[in-house]
Order: C-alpha cells, then structure tokens, then sequence
C-alpha cells in the first residue's frame, strides 16, 4: 500500500474553518513537500482551480502547474501528481510543459485528468465551459494528441476539438507521464478505462470501492489492456481513544449551508454524474473523503486499510487539517506499519 496527499494550494481542506494554520504559500507546501518525503508518503496530488474551491472564490489558491515545476526541483522522491483539465490547456503546449516538469523531475511527474464541472470559474477566466459528455469528448481527443506527441515526433491529428500539425515536441519526458483519471458516469468509465493507466476514486467503504475496480477491471480485459493502478481519497484522523476521534469529527463536520465555498459545492452537483447521493456531511471535506472511514486508533486505521488493500487498492490521497501535524502523525502511528522495514522484522 502507499500513501499519498492532496497538496494543500487552497489552504486547508475545511469548509468551516476559515483559518487552519495552513498558510496558502510556496514556503508551506514546499516545506510539506520536502518532509513529507521522509514521513513515507509516496505521490502528492496538485489540485488545478484557478479560484479557492474550499475557502470560497476570494480566497487565494495557488497555480498548480508553477508549482509542480517547483517542487520537481526541490524533492528527491515524491511523484507529483498534477491535475490537469484540458478545457484550459492546449493538448501539444501541455505536453510540452510536461515534459520539461518531468525532465525537471528526473521521470516522477503524473497527470490526473479533470473533466472541468465549475461553470464560474470558466467563466472568470475566460473559458468556454461544456456540457458533460462535450467534456469528455473532448478529453479524448486531447489525450490522443498529448501521449502521441510524447511518444514520437512529425505527429499530424485532426479531430472536432484539436487540429495539429506535423508536431515535433523535443526533448521528450524522460518517461511517458502516468496518466490518471476518475469520474462515475458511464461517459466517464469508458474513457478512462480505455485510455489511462489509473483510477482514482472519490471516498467510499472498501465494499463500494471494490465493486468499482472490479468494473474497471473488467473493461480492461475486455479490451486486452494491461491492469490499472487504483487509488482512493480519504480524510484521515488518527486519535489515541474513540472519544478523541469524534470529538474532532464533531470540530470539522459542523459545517453550515452558508459556509464560503457551498456555491462551489451546488455547482459541482449540477456539473457532474455521481452514483450516489451526497450529504452536508460529505461536503465538510472534499472528495468525499470521510466515507472512507481512515478515522479512529492507529490499529483501526490499520484493519481497514488491509480492507482496502484486500480488494485491489494501490494507494490512497489523503486529506488532514492541520497538514504538517497531521501528516507526521499519520505516519508514526499507521505509515510504519505498512512499511517494507515492518513487514520483514
């Protein structure tokens, strides 16, 4: 099993907290970064919104490509994971600039590919916003066009969306990036299964999130591909005593209709197709985190990881507030444990 994390560009992952000692600054995320490499955390996921998802649209949110390019300079080990949506990127200059962040990284650099759901924020940033199927029409063409000009040169497409020409895209990464992607419609499914390496899943119990990869397991059979790489979001709270644990349950969860962010929330309802309905509960942290229940003692942590693990997932993008605190926290009492160095003593 490995950990990963959502990199904090928004300053914090709570909706009713305006302040959670999480400074929406390079010197934060880097010094996250960093140690994060030696708490035992694997990837970090960078969010892409232009405006503050969590903290409400005035709040300061950090770009995510300037970032990426950062911290490929500054950390040894971390995959850095980048979201990406191609309604605000042009497929062959992104894949340039991915390139050089992977180079700049010596190969550690992923993309998550977001199909954009915030009509608002397009519309501030001057962006054609799309209905859900034109998005993920969209999305594979630009995928076509981004890992075709990462693997050869003199690339000419022609589709609906994009039009290139006889492109040269040199240097090349230095290995073709992994390409990740989540969504539950069926639109969705499709797409990723037949043209990403990855799976990633908002948060949901080891039983929901093993029929999905069951699912995508068997489209790609189907399609005679090779096995997918699944990972799981989770808001995780490690407490010595039950009662501490929902104590800070009952901090985070009480969150408001009028909270700052909650127009974002009704707008991503309106914009995506989800399986499942989702409660003011699940909206206290984003991504559906809590449904995936790593909150508890470090041994119960510990068992519903192995549930995890039992029924095919790779990795897991947490969540936590504060994040340095936190983060060192989860590592002494549940990282360890599914450490190499734990296994074999």
């Amino acid at each position: 099993m490995e950990f990963g994390y959502w990199l904090p560009v928004f300053g914090g992952w709570l909706r009713n907290i305006p302040d959670e000692g999480m400074d929406t600054s390079w010197d934060y995320v880097k010094k996250l970064a960093q140690k994060s490499e030696s708490w035992g955390y694997h990837l970090s996921l960078i969010a892409e919104l232009y405006l503050n998802d969590i903290k409400g649209q005035e709040a300061p949110a950090l770009d995510a490509w300037s970032t990426a390019a950062a911290l490929a300079a500054v950390t040894q080990q971390l995959e850095i994971m980048v979201a990406v949506r191609p309604t605000f990127h042009n497929p062959a200059q992104l894949a340039k600039q991915a390139a050089n962040i992977d180079l700049i990284s010596n190969g550690r650099l992923s993309l998550n590919v977001v199909s954009s759901w915030w009509r608002d924020e397009a519309t501030k940033y001057g962006i054609q916003f799309e209905q859900h199927d034109d998005r993920y029409a969209r999305t594979k063409e630009w995928l076509d066009v981004v890992t075709s000009v990462w693997e050869r040169d003199h690339v000419t497409y022609s589709g609906n969306y994009y039009k290139v020409e006889d492109n040269v895209l040199q240097p090349k990464p230095a290995k073709k990036p992994f390409i990740y992607a989540g969504g539950e419609s069926e639109t969705a499914k499709t797409m990723i299964s037949t043209q990403c390496d990855g799976y990633v899943m908002h948060g949901d119990s080891p039983e929901k999130i093993g029929e999905r990869i069951a699912d995508m397991r068997r489209r790609r059979e189907i399609l005679g591909l090779p096995p997918m790489k699944f990972g799981v979001a989770a808001y995780s709270i490690v407490r010595n005593t039950e009662a501490e644990v929902k104590k800070e349950l009952d901090r985070i969860t009480n969150v408001q209709a009028s909270a700052a962010g909650y127009g974002n929330y009704q707008q991503w309802l309106a914009g995506t197709q989800l399986e499942q309905q989702v409660s003011l509960q699940d909206y206290s942290v984003s991504n559906r985190g809590l449904r995936s229940g790593l909150t508890g003692t470090p041994a119960q942590i510990q068992d519903r990881i192995a549930a995890f693990e039992a029924v095919g997932v790779d990795f897991f993008l947490l969540q936590c507030s504060p994040q340095l605190e936190e983060m060192e926290r989860f590592s002494d009492s549940v990282i360890r444990a599914f450490s190499p160095q734990k296994q074999t003593a």
